[in-house]
């Protein structure tokens, strides 16, 4: 079981005075199946004249706030506690990972079974389209060409999906520079270039194309310095990658990073799932004035030893 310490300081400085701010943020994570939120609190420099906290239909924490007075700046800071402890309902030793793999049922059979399952309406949302994981990318020949060739006829749904995490690993070229988020897909697969949220709606984008359910993580992955080197302070960053659901009786949502070719563990700390990034950003908003801003973001992910 691993315990963290995380702090996550976003700081908005604007040209000229915001008159009215309206805000929202996925910033406090929320309990799951392999990770208990013992404490979180958000706070907000200047103090809101109006704030709120909700679950939404996914059952994330989302909080709204509300700046009413004059501001050149506005800080905000959630800071966490949380305990994971994930089920490993796949070794993650190569040998006997793939062995798994294989001798899980194959995509055509898992596909169908869901379709037929009592979790079918639960699911069904995570096998379309959503606003940012498009009908048009999904149906794109980019898309359908590259789904195609790792969700080949008789391959093993987990066989497959552990493949398709390689490909995009060995294939794309992290780059923090090249996209935004409103940068298509279409774009990303041209370039073979993106960053974590790109390489994620990729992931669930080749895995609804085979009308298979897939669900989006955003949350904070712990990073480690080199050897020798200490740790910087607010160096970590947010993180995103891809869920999938296995059928049968010990299956479930089993996520996968294909940023880092890794099946998420205990060092992948859960903000919320949703159908794509726009389900969980992390901080939007609707401001009055202001003119020209910047926005810095420092992230601590730090390991506690009970």
């Amino acid at each position: 079981m691993n315990r963290y310490h995380i702090v996550h300081k976003t700081i908005y400085k604007y040209q000229k005075p915001v008159t009215l701010s309206h805000n929202e943020g996925h910033l406090l994570p929320c309990d799951t199946e392999d990770q208990i939120c013992e404490s979180a609190a958000l706070r907000v420099d200047p103090a809101p004249a109006v704030s709120d906290e909700r679950r939404d239909i996914y059952g994330n924490r989302v909080n709204y706030f509300s700046l009413e007075e004059p501001h050149k700046l506005i800080e905000v800071v959630a800071e966490s506690w949380i305990r994971r402890s994930v089920t490993q309902r796949v070794p993650l030793d190569a040998g006997r990972r793939a062995a798994a793999a294989e001798a899980a049922p194959a995509w055509e059979n898992a596909r169908d079974e869901l379709t037929a399952s009592a979790d079918a309406a639960m699911l069904q949302e995570y096998v379309f389209a959503s606003p940012m994981i498009t009908a048009d990318a999904i149906d794109s020949p980019g898309v359908d060409a590259f789904a195609r060739s790792v969700f080949t006829p008789g391959r093993s749904l987990l066989a497959a999906c552990i493949d398709l995490n390689a490909r995009i690993f060995n294939e794309f070229q992290y780059d923090s520079g090249f996209s935004t988020i409103g940068t298509p897909l279409s774009k990303v697969l041209k370039h073979k270039r993106g960053v974590c949220q790109d390489f994620a709606h990729l992931f669930l984008a080749c895995v609804r194309r085979m009308g298979l359910p897939g669900r989006y993580a955003s949350g904070y992955l712990e990073t480690k310095p080199p050897p020798g080197r200490p740790r910087l302070q607010g160096a970590d960053a947010s993180h995103a990658w891809a869920s999938v659901f296995i059928p049968g009786p010990d299956g479930g949502w089993l996520d996968f990073d294909p940023t880092n070719n890794l099946i998420a563990g205990n060092e992948h700390i859960v903000l919320g799932y949703g159908r794509d990034y726009s389900d969980v950003t992390p901080l939007k908003g609707v401001i009055f004035g202001g003119g020209k801003h910047t926005v810095r973001v420092e992230v601590d992910v730090i390991p506690v030893e009970d």
